[in-house]
């Protein structure tokens, strides 16, 4: 297919970029737009390191064309520290020392603030549930679940 132009509200910004409509919205956001905290692990949407908000639903970028993003705005973990939830979670994970490689925490991050957006008091099962997709190579399971505990219990 030929290039098209879409116009895409990322991070609260309208942006324009010119893309083959099957180029996965990841590749948009790094390459295009140079939003590179949203990470490329698998390119098949079973580790969750490219998961950003797309209409306020965690997505996997990598497997999502830019063709069918429409109106919805996108969020990425550039802007998500401007939202009262995405900063808990942030701050949880700093005070739960979370992080140790880090490459898969954007899309843990997202993931868990689309979790606590729908369900400020989740169980386990709630967690491993809608955190199931998200590997982490290091194992910090335990800490991310207490830290989702801990975001979701701010006010």
């Amino acid at each position: 297919m030929a290039p098209a132009t879409y116009e895409l509200t990322v991070n609260g910004q309208k942006r324009s970029v010119t893309a083959d409509p099957g180029t996965p919205l990841l590749w948009i956001l790094r390459d295009e737009l140079k939003l590179t905290g949203t990470k490329y692990g698998c390119g098949i949407a079973a580790c969750g390191a490219c998961t950003v908000h797309v209409g306020g639903v965690a997505t996997r970028s990598c497997v999502v064309p830019v063709s069918l993003i429409g109106d919805r705005p996108i969020v990425t973990i550039e802007a998500i520290s401007q939202d009262p939830v995405g900063r808990a979670v942030q701050d949880a994970w700093v005070s739960h020392d979370v992080v140790q490689c880090g490459y898969c925490q954007s899309g843990q991050i997202m993931s868990a603030v689309a979790l606590l957006k729908r369900n400020r008091k989740p169980t386990d099962k709630n967690i491993e549930e809608s955190m199931g997709g998200n590997i982490c190579r290091c194992g910090t399971y335990v800490r991310i679940r207490e830290a989702i505990k801990m975001a979701g219990a701010q006010p």
